[in-house]
């Protein structure tokens, strides 16, 4: 049995597909159930939370493979990176090392680290370090910024408002990686042996500015739409005054200032020439895959959040 915990969210569902497209016996544990109803019949489905102790330990039981794609930055039941990232992932992690299971799968961010400005990033440094020093087989993957979930949060007021949001100056480049493409990495590293005991990093091929996705999600839209700038001193301040009321945007808010701020770019060359079967997926590759309607910025609904 492997356990995805978090598949039922971007990533998660395309790690539960492959898995399943292959015929592997696949448990879900969710915070969410009607998240999960989109996945394959095959595949179990267990309700439940990470902070919990009894679900973590009906999640782990009998699994031979542990997947966690849990992300805090968003979602419901109000979660947060300390709660979900760092704390969540270290019980699962206790509790796979003492159920036996013989290979922990850890999907954490690139650039983690334990000063980084983005507390996303401190608390999936945290996770590594735990697993790290759980005495489990590991494998660690650092993604990039996930393609589906900022193109959801820029285009989110497309349809209704005709607007593309760009937080900040929008001029600062990010590397943006695909699901798709984590989700393949993330394949490879379960059925991979050669890959335990290692940190494996992904990245997409575009270093995209929120301008230009702002400016390619309009035209894929194929209406007439305009640019929205959030200036940098609102979102400082909103990443402040929004914690008691929402912290989510809060976050949101604090991490535009920083991909507005900081070297988020990738030098890709390395990691593809590594890796040269996972998929380099563009942007204009994602929206052509989905049909006008549904693409981000055209249904006006935001994608359930990668991280």
């Amino acid at each position: 049995m492997i356990l995805v915990a978090g598949g039922s969210g971007t990533l998660g569902t395309e790690v539960v597909r492959r898995l399943a497209d292959r015929g592997e016996p696949v448990r879900v544990l969710t915070r969410d159930p009607a998240r999960a109803a989109h996945l394959p019949e095959t595949v179990e489905i267990l309700a439940g939370d990470l902070r919990d102790p009894a679900t973590i330990a009906e999640a782990v039981a009998d699994c031979a493979t542990v997947v966690s794609a849990v992300h805090g930055f968003a979602g419901p039941g109000k979660p947060s990176p300390e709660a979900i990232d760092r704390d969540a992932n270290r019980a699962l992690i206790q509790a796979a090392a003492a159920a036996g299971v013989g290979h922990l799968v850890l999907v954490s961010v690139l650039d983690a680290a334990p000063d980084h400005p983005m507390s996303l990033h401190r608390a999936k440094h945290a996770a590594e370090q735990a697993l790290r020093a759980s005495g489990l087989p590991w494998t660690i993957i650092r993604p990039a910024a996930y393609l589906e979930t900022w193109a959801g949060i820029v285009g989110a007021k497309l349809a209704a408002k005709g607007q593309a949001v760009v937080f900040g100056p929008g001029r600062n480049p990010i590397n943006f990686v695909s699901a798709h493409d984590v989700a393949a990495l993330v394949d490879l590293a379960v059925h991979d042996p050669s890959l335990r005991g290692q940190v494996l990093e992904v990245a997409g091929p575009e270093n995209l500015t929120f301008t230009e996705l702002a400016e390619r999600l309009i035209a894929a839209s194929g209406q007439l739409g305009r640019i929205r700038h959030v200036p940098l001193p609102i979102l400082r301040a909103m990443s402040v005054l929004a914690r008691p009321v929402s912290p989510t945007f809060a976050r949101q808010a604090q991490a535009a200032v920083v991909m507005n701020t900081t070297d988020m770019t990738a030098d890709v060359t390395g990691i593809r020439d590594r890796f040269p079967t996972i998929a380099a997926t563009t942007l204009d590759e994602v929206l052509g895959r989905q049909p006008p309607r549904s693409r981000p910025g055209v249904s006006g609904r935001l994608p359930p959040p990668a991280r």
